[in-house]
């Protein structure tokens, strides 16, 4: 099963576009291989609004935020995980608005160990909540509610927010309208990526709202279908192992060969993920724990 990616042809970066009766978007101008298009802050509500993933600490995008809701009063910020390209902007917007932030925890808070243990490139290690959510919790702001929705596995802290006035939920990078979700230890685990999509699968939500990307408007085909691109990575895994490919490099390179090897670094972070994964559930084997450089073989 193909992953239904939909593509849009053109961006507005800087400008409010009300998407719902109760959903706006401002798009931040950081277009790149990881982020697509860019960051997409979300804007929810009426008067008192709340703002989903700030983005980045760009000064011109808080500013396109605070436009866009001039004459109202942001009285929440939600974070779906500590990515330098959704958290940091929350500062900016709290020092020019006051408004707390809600998010799972700081960067690394959903692993075992917390925080202290996780070291990783691109992470926001200087966030740190006003508020901590967990599954479940319900935050109510003026015409809307919010219903936390706990996602691991891109990262560790990653939270999803469904808002149930209109069924949607945004997704953050769990799942996105553009691509795969790339899983890179440590903070990222498989593992826990797979159960976070199979949570959804449970859910009714019509509409999710990514952070990068457009809409996707049939949720369940898509993450069924995230999940077998998963499980087609998997079996990718044991065909080189099958032919005596052991390395993740060399995987890499027969896996993603018809892909911009400008993103090969990513690809490895992805199928090392797989591996640990696979390790975990006996279906591959190596010589001590996995690691990034470890050969591996069938069990």
């Amino acid at each position: 099963m193909s992953i239904p990616f939909v593509y849009e042809e053109a961006i507005a970066y800087g400008v409010s576009i009300r998407v719902s009766p109760l959903v706006r978007q401002v798009m931040a101008d950081n277009p790149s291989a990881f982020t697509y298009h860019g960051t997409g802050t979300w804007i929810i509500g009426r008067g008192e609004v709340a703002v989903i993933d700030a983005g980045p600490a760009n000064e011109r995008h808080v500013d396109a935020i605070l436009a866009a809701t001039a004459g109202e009063t942001i009285t929440h910020q939600l974070i779906t995980h500590t990515h330098s390209d959704h958290s940091p902007a929350a500062r900016l917007v709290k020092e020019a608005t006051g408004a707390q932030t809600w998010a799972f925890g700081p960067h690394g808070s959903g692993r075992a160990g917390g925080e202290a243990v996780v070291v990783e490139e691109g992470g926001d290690h200087d966030f740190v909540p006003d508020h901590r959510v967990r599954h479940g919790d319900v935050i109510e702001g003026a015409g809307w509610s919010v219903e936390c929705v706990f996602t691991p596995g891109h990262t560790s802290n990653h939270m999803c927010y469904a808002l149930r006035e209109e069924a949607t939920l945004f997704s953050g990078d769990h799942v996105m309208g553009w691509s795969s979700t790339v899983v890179s230890p440590p903070d990222g685990d498989m593992a826990a990526y797979m159960r976070s999509l199979a949570l959804l699968l449970d859910r009714d939500d019509a509409l999710y709202r990514p952070t990068h990307g457009p809409a996707i408007t049939d949720p369940k085909t898509h993450v069924s279908a995230l999940i077998e691109h998963r499980k087609g990575r998997e079996a990718q895994i044991m065909a080189c192992l099958e032919d005596g490919i052991t390395t993740i490099p060399e995987m890499v390179e027969v896996m993603y060969a018809a892909v911009d090897r400008g993103l090969h670094p990513a690809a490895r972070s992805s199928v090392f993920a797989h591996i640990v994964h696979m390790v975990e559930t006996r279906r591959i084997a190596c010589d001590g724990p996995p690691e990034a450089r470890s050969s591996y073989r069938l069990s």
